[in-house]
């Protein structure tokens, strides 16, 4: 009855995990792959803060959503609490990525070394430009016509799609994505797309950043940038 009550605790603690709280703890992630490379053994949540810039109390709670990783009097061993943030965010499998649209965009994200470095393998571009199909990424990648997206999706394991065409194709390469059976979706294109319950979208709109920017260059406050 025990482990059933603290495994119903750890569902209704991590029911409460923020997707602010997982931005975090990939921060925290690169943070220690940074000590790790130096050589650094522990380090405590208040060093890690101080030399990164972060917020002591909120590393805490926000690792205590997971687990007790730390050690008193030593702090956290880096290379364990690396482990266990790569476990957290599912890192500790090579998940197989699909890119939507083989333009200038998704050509560069399909090459971008990055991705490969934290466990992210691009395996395939899709377009529908019967130019581009049977052509290949500089790094290799293959491009297929994006009519073959089910079939290529179930045979190289595809879990993530990266949307990377104009606005106007956007929301019918994510009903092509959905109906593939692909369920966490990152979205370059600009605009607001309609999801279906059971699938998660995250959208970079590149042009409300530069805007954001533009704000603070147009006030002079060049301490906000």
């Amino acid at each position: 009855m025990k482990t059933s009550n603290k495994a119903a605790r750890t569902r209704h603690s991590l029911d409460q995990v923020s997707e602010l709280t997982t931005n975090r703890l990939s921060v925290y992630l690169r943070c220690l792959n940074l000590l790790d490379a130096a050589g650094t053994r522990t380090v405590s949540s208040q060093a890690l803060a101080d030399q990164f810039h972060l917020n002591a109390a909120q590393i805490r709670k926000d690792l205590a959503y997971f687990g007790e990783f730390g050690v008193r009097g030593v702090g956290y061993y880096v290379r364990d609490l690396t482990r266990h943030l790569r476990q957290i965010l599912g890192l500790d499998r090579r998940l197989r990525v699909a890119i939507m649209g083989a333009g200038n965009l998704g050509l560069a994200l399909a090459d971008y070394p990055g991705f490969r470095q934290e466990g992210f393998a691009i395996a395939a571009l899709f377009d529908n430009l019967r130019e581009k199909v049977g052509q290949q990424s500089r790094g290799g990648v293959p491009i297929h016509d994006i009519h073959d997206l089910r079939k290529v999706a179930r045979r190289e394991g595809i879990s993530i799609a990266v949307i990377a065409v104009p606005a106007e194709s956007a929301q019918h390469v994510l009903d092509l994505v959905v109906a593939s059976g692909i369920k966490a979706v990152l979205n370059f294109s600009p605009g607001t797309l309609e999801i279906p319950p059971g699938v998660k979208l995250k959208s970079v709109d590149l042009t409300v950043s530069l805007e954001s920017l533009s704000f603070y260059l147009a006030r002079g406050d060049v301490d906000g940038v």
